[in-house]
């Protein structure tokens, strides 16, 4: 790295926590069996550390050891929930609904469906101008049910604007119309609590990189209650967890998973005031400095709205490029990492009826547990000087 940074990007992924890290090193150095070998106590004690980490990350999300399916991140979980069910042979139909905001890793594959000939329906948002902006209409998606729908999926935390969608109200909708419910939960386990059963969800996105763990290891819940949910394997192969997904297991990165999981919920309420107090400092000081920036996503005190983590602002009359490369002290984002290689401005935001210069002028700032108020402070100090800059020079 050229220069020391401080960090303001968690929501694109965290640090490993070295508690995790610490956890996971004897499965590469010492226990380094494969989960999958029967005939000596290598394999016997990777077996015993995946039963004990999938244990762990069902107890945390109120679901059975057996409803985990372990993948390489959210991004197959979720390729995994919506292609596994579309493609069953005895599917309710060919429509899914979904929304407007999710995740390129929800969109794309949807749009891959639809040139397959599925139906398609994606819900708007309400507007940045409404008190309920980034939620979707309930009666919206109880109207945009039909007989022949055979998956609603609905991010639970947006990972741009931070809004928290009712899952709740939302499975209830499902449930009356016998659809099944998938939600990308990827941004929302480790920092809130998340109960599959009371959520009354049937599929559930999830990763480890998000909550201070590493990189390559994520999860599907799979409801296996009567009736239990049936998906169609994407990756053929050794048969492994239970035929769902096919693979090596990374034992490692499972254990890492558990772990890292097990200290956010043991620091959540802590750490969630804390992140709060952070982000707060930061908007308003970003908007003493700033004063015609615009928020985006729920206002910031509507807790049960939004992340605590997450700020995401639009400020005008500057480019957006521009401004992350006159800011060198800090590491913040303009959208989703997942589409950084797109020159396309936010979805998100253009969902929100923001214009296309107003996302271009928009950065997100995801806060986490290695963040202090001096970044802040840092962070503060870096924007008001690049937007300051750049305005002057439009000005001359």
């Amino acid at each position: 790295m050229p220069e020391a940074q401080v960090y303001l990007d968690n929501q694109s992924t965290t640090r490993v926590d070295p508690r995790v890290a610490e956890a996971m090193w004897p499965y590469f150095t010492e226990q380094y069996g494969n989960a999958g070998s029967t005939s000596h106590a290598y394999g016997a004690e990777a077996r015993e550390a995946v039963a004990a980490a999938r244990a762990s990350l069902a107890a945390a999300i109120g679901a059975a050891p057996a409803e985990i399916v372990f993948t390489s991140g959210a991004t197959e979980s979720n390729n995994l929930a919506l292609r596994g069910v579309a493609e069953r042979p005895r599917r309710r139909g060919n429509h899914i609904v979904s929304v407007v905001t999710e995740h390129k890793a929800i969109l794309d594959p949807l749009q891959r469906l639809e040139r397959r000939g599925f139906e398609i329906t994606l819900l708007p948002v309400a507007p940045a101008s409404s008190s309920d902006v980034g939620l979707i209409d309930l009666d919206q998606l109880a109207a945009a049910l039909r007989d022949k729908t055979c998956l609603v999926s609905v991010m639970l935390a947006n990972n741009e604007i931070g809004v928290l969608q009712p899952l709740r109200e939302i499975a209830e909708v499902c449930r009356a119309r016998g659809v099944w419910l998938h939600t990308d939960a990827t941004q929302a386990v480790g920092k809130l609590p998340v109960n599959v059963a009371e959520l009354g969800i049937d599929l559930m996105s999830f990763s480890a990189h998000k909550m201070y763990g590493p990189k390559g290891i994520g999860a599907l819940y799979v409801r296996r209650s009567s009736p239990p949910v049936r998906l169609e394997p994407q990756i053929d192969g050794g048969g492994q967890e239970s035929g769902f997904r096919s693979g090596t297991l990374n034992v490692p990165g499972i254990v890492g998973f558990a772990t890292a999981l097990d200290l956010c919920l043991a620091e959540m309420a802590a750490e969630t005031t804390r992140l709060r107090s952070l982000r707060d400092q930061l908007y308003a000081g970003l908007l003493k400095a700033v004063p015609d920036m615009l928020l985006n996503g729920p206002a910031l005190d509507q807790p049960h709205l939004r992340l605590a983590n997450n700020l995401n602002c639009t400020f005008p009359h500057v480019n957006g490029e521009a401004l992350l490369l006159n800011m060198k002290t800090i590491a913040v984002s303009s959208g989703s990492a997942c589409t950084s290689a797109s020159p396309e401005p936010s979805h998100v935001l253009l969902g929100l009826g923001r214009s296309l210069d107003e996302a271009r002028a928009s950065l997100r700032f995801g806060l986490g547990r290695f963040n202090s108020p001096q970044d802040i402070d840092i962070a503060i100090a870096a924007v008001a000087q690049a937007v300051h800059h750049l305005r002057s020079l439009t000005s001359r």
